[in-house]
């Protein structure tokens, strides 16, 4: 068993990232004191469209959306431009062949809904998926055609395509690493290569609130106060995030390509540790990027370092630094303790932070890596490991 664990302390201003029900910043409490929290969903999604927005990792991308049937009925009628008015027909019965599950064309649309399929769940799929669905559909636009308006023969033709192969076979990147979960179709589940977890800072908060007021920048001429006032929940905190993946689960998601499964992996981790949630990004601006990360490849378990932090972290001299500490010195306990070290690890940290680091008690630092190059090193681990 081979793991790739990431460990990422990250200092955010002022910001509501991830809200609750009522639109407060989420929290949790820990260690007996009310923490700042970003679920584990939240920054999952920010990696998946970090994966869509990069160039290198679009075909391992994956859309999780019930519009999956006007998705196929969109690329079909490009193809078969002569079956556009069966086209949402044909993607609405090949979603359901995919997925094994129950569909039919909405007879009244709900209100505000438009009158093109959708299915009951989000369904989770690739783009390389896609094209196979069209593929397989566009072989058979004879038999479509001659099928004309009629569902039932429409289900018939498609229930001959074997397209519930293509459901569960050839994974993008992103559904391998995150899974997916359908209770009424069990064979089109696939169980998720990585674990996330729910960041939470490193010290207690406490829940700020913006009193805003705006202007109307046309006013009555008798008008005295605002057009608005209202007030939003904040908070700041340097948050501990954890991911884990699972290499076997990994490769044998991506059906055995290890090479790839590398790549993947590597790409999670960048994408993890630069990729931010864009709640409320446009009022607080909260882009920060990591303050340390420590990357580390075991044989072992994947080992989350949130004990650290159990005790919350009290100063009055900035919060990174004690934080950073605090971390490196509950690893080095953890692994003397069970006599488990990393097979190997790579920390990314400014210069300047080392000495703040070091100064409290003495703790060891191995030289600080850029990015690029703690990636690098990562994936000659995991390729050793793997027999590459």
């Amino acid at each position: 068993m081979t793991f790739l664990d990431v460990h990422v302390l990250q200092t955010v201003p002022p910001s509501n990232i991830n809200r609750d029900d009522s639109g407060s910043p989420k929290t949790a409490t820990y260690g007996g004191t009310l923490r700042a929290r970003v679920s584990s969903q939240a920054w999952k999604r920010a990696v998946r469209l970090a994966f869509i927005a990069d160039p290198e990792m679009t075909r391992e991308a994956g859309r999780r959306t019930k519009k999956v049937p006007q998705v196929i009925a969109d690329r079909f009628s490009d193809r078969c431009p002569e079956l556009v008015p069966a086209a949402d027909v044909i993607g609405l019965k090949a979603a359901a062949a995919m997925f094994k599950i129950k569909a039919a064309m909405p007879k009244e649309p709900k209100k505000g809904d438009a009158d093109r399929p959708v299915t009951e769940y989000l369904l989770f799929l690739g783009d390389a998926q896609l094209e196979r669905v069209t593929d397989t559909l566009a072989s058979a636009r004879d038999d479509l055609a001659a099928a004309g308006a009629d569902e039932h023969k429409i289900e018939s033709v498609i229930s001959a395509l074997g397209l519930d192969r293509l459901g569960i076979t050839g994974h993008p990147g992103a559904v391998a690493l995150f899974g997916r979960m359908i209770a009424n179709s069990p064979d089109t589940n696939v169980d998720a290569a990585c674990q996330v977890a729910h960041a939470i800072s490193t010290h207690t908060i406490a829940p700020e609130f913006d009193y805003f007021t705006a202007v109307d920048d046309n006013p009555d001429p008798d008008s005295k106060g605002a057009g608005m006032i209202g007030t939003i929940e904040f908070n700041s905190a340097t948050l501990y995030r954890y991911a884990s993946i699972s290499m076997r689960d990994l490769i044998a998601n991506l059906d055995g390509e290890t090479d790839r499964a590398l790549n993947i992996a590597l790409a999670f981790a960048r994408a993890f540790i630069t990729a931010m949630p864009s709640g409320k990004r446009s009022t607080f601006a909260n882009n920060t990027r990591p303050d340390f990360v420590l990357l580390t490849i075991r044989h072992d378990q994947p080992v989350s370092l949130v004990g650290a932090f159990e005790k919350p972290v009290r100063t009055e001299d900035g919060l990174v630094a004690e934080s950073c500490a605090r971390l490196v010195r509950y690893r080095t306990e953890q692994d003397e303790l069970y006599g488990t070290p990393p097979a190997r690890e790579a920390m990314i940290y400014p210069g300047w932070l080392a000495g703040d680091i070091r100064a409290r008690k003495a703790i060891s630092l191995p030289e600080p890596s850029s990015l690029p190059a703690a990636l690098e090193a990562v994936r000659d681990g995991l390729a050793q490991l793997a027999g590459k």
